[in-house]
């Protein structure tokens, strides 16, 4: 569950450089739910991994984490659509 937490946070943040750029920033609406998806798998993966191994659970969720808020700001400051 980790593995995938990190994989799908890092095709995130992928999309979410995408999205930065003017007149893209639309993609932000697609990529919120893609992450926060992302971050519930990473929740999971740490509520079923032990303690010692969780590292990539918690980076996972981390980088989900960052890219929503990121997204989130991004569009507020867009007025939400450019």
């Amino acid at each position: 569950m980790g593995l995938i937490s990190l994989l799908w946070g890092i095709v995130s943040l992928l999309w979410m450089v995408l999205a930065l750029i003017p007149f893209l920033g639309w993609g932000n609406w697609f990529l919120i739910p893609f992450a926060a998806i992302g971050a519930i798998i990473g929740a999971i993966g740490m509520a079923v991994t032990s303690p010692g191994k969780r590292g990539r659970a918690k980076t996972g969720l981390l980088l989900n984490a960052v890219v929503i808020v990121v997204a989130i700001f991004r569009l507020s400051i867009g007025g939400g659509i450019i």
